[in-house]
């Protein structure tokens, strides 16, 4: 069995001496009340024969309703790919990109809600989105991501522009 590709964009913007980075609550009843761990890079499944950076800018469109696709801000940066716990592959970029957030557009998804009830109902697949400062960020990522956002913060710190955790 292949093993589950997901792409995504980390998106970041400067504040002050310090970054910000942008991350999505989930969506549903599941997520609802969770928060430490729960946030995430806009990402979603890389489809078959589809380029993993197009997967990626397609997912944080679907999500979060506006495009990030190449050219519209600065240049895509890969970042180390990283395993999830489950196994899933993550392919993640880098991009500065300072949106605003007030009029968040997520796609929908459909579930059984309540569980057995036999009922479907939908719900968006984000339905939070927020810059957060490196400190916070740290906390409200999903463990799995952890690495991604490590390898930004090391690289944007790096890169003669101090952030501080």
């Amino acid at each position: 069995m292949a093993r589950e590709t997901s792409a995504g964009v980390l998106a970041y913007r400067r504040a002050g001496d310090d970054f910000e980075f942008l991350l999505v609550h989930p969506g549903g009843p599941f997520w609802a009340r969770k928060d430490v761990a729960a946030w995430s890079i806009p990402k979603g499944l890389v489809e078959p024969g589809e380029e993993s950076w197009a997967a990626a800018a397609r997912e944080f469109a679907e999500e979060l309703g506006q495009p990030i696709g190449q050219g519209l801000f600065g240049d895509p940066q890969p970042l180390t790919p990283c395993k999830a716990p489950g196994g899933k592959l993550i392919l993640a970029w880098l991009v500065e990109a300072d949106l605003d957030l007030s009029d968040l557009r997520s796609n929908l998804f459909e579930m059984e809600w309540p569980r057995g009830s036999g009922r479907l109902r939908s719900f968006p697949e984000v339905d939070r989105a927020a810059y957060l400062s490196i400190a916070d960020a740290r906390w409200k990522i999903h463990r799995g991501q952890r690495p991604v956002l490590e390898e930004a913060v090391a690289r944007l710190e790096a890169g003669g522009l101090r952030g501080r955790p």
